[in-house]
C-alpha cells in the first residue's frame, strides 16, 4: 500500500485563515471603521483624514486618466476642450476623478454601496450645472471650477451620511 507524501505547510497555509483582502474572517462583517477602532482613536482624525485621501485620489484620477484619455484622443487627432465640449469634458472629469476614488475606496475595504454613493458625488455637480450652462447663466469656460467647488461639500455630505463607516 502506497501512502502519498505529506505535503509540505508553507507561510500561506499557516495560522489564521485569510479572505480576499488579507483580513481575517472575524474582520470581514466589519465597517472600517470598526477594524481600525472607530471613534475610540481619533474618530474626527480619521474622517478629515479620509476626505483627504479622498482629494488626493480624485486628483491622480484626474491626472492619469486625464491624461490618458488626452492622449488617446490625440492620437485619434481629436481634442477635448472644455471650452468647446464642457459638458464632456465635464463629464470626463467626473469619470476620472470617480475611478480614482473607487479604486482607493475599494482598496482600503469599503463596501460598492458607499464607493459608489462617493462616485455620485463626483457627477451630481456636473448635471445640476448643465442647465444653467444651456440657459447661459454660466459660462463654459466656468464649468469645471463649479463643479469642482461642488464636489467638495458633497463628499463631506456623503461622509457624514455614513459617519460611522469613515470614523466619526
Amino acid at each position: 500500500m502506497q501512502t502519498q507524501p505529506k505535503q509540505r505547510q508553507t507561510k500561506h497555509t499557516q495560522g489564521a485563515e485569510q479572505v480576499d483582502s488579507g483580513r481575517t474572517p472575524a474582520d470581514s462583517g466589519r465597517t472600517p471603521a470598526e477594524r481600525h477602532g472607530g471613534e475610540r482613536h481619533g474618530g474626527k482624525r480619521r474622517f478629515a483624514r479620509h476626505y483627504l485621501e479622498m482629494v488626493v485620489a480624485m486628483v491622480v484620477g484626474m491626472l492619469v486618466l486625464g491624461a490618458a484619455t488626452r492622449g488617446v484622443l490625440a492620437l485619434a487627432g481629436a481634442e477635448l476642450s472644455a471650452s468647446r465640449n464642457p459638458e464632456l469634458a465635464s463629464l470626463e472629469m467626473a469619470f476620472d476623478m470617480s475611478v480614482g476614488m473607487a479604486v482607493w475606496m475599494r482598496r482600503r475595504g469599503h463596501g460598492w454601496a458607499s464607493t459608489l454613493e462617493m462616485c455620485g458625488a463626483m457627477f451630481v455637480p456636473a448635471l445640476a450645472l448643465f442647465p444653467l450652462l444651456w440657459l447661459d447663466v454660466i459660462a463654459a469656460d466656468s464649468m469645471i471650477a463649479l463643479e469642482h467647488l461642488a464636489m467638495l461639500p458633497l463628499m463631506f455630505l456623503v461622509m457624514v451620511r455614513r459617519r460611522s463607516e469613515y470614523g466619526c
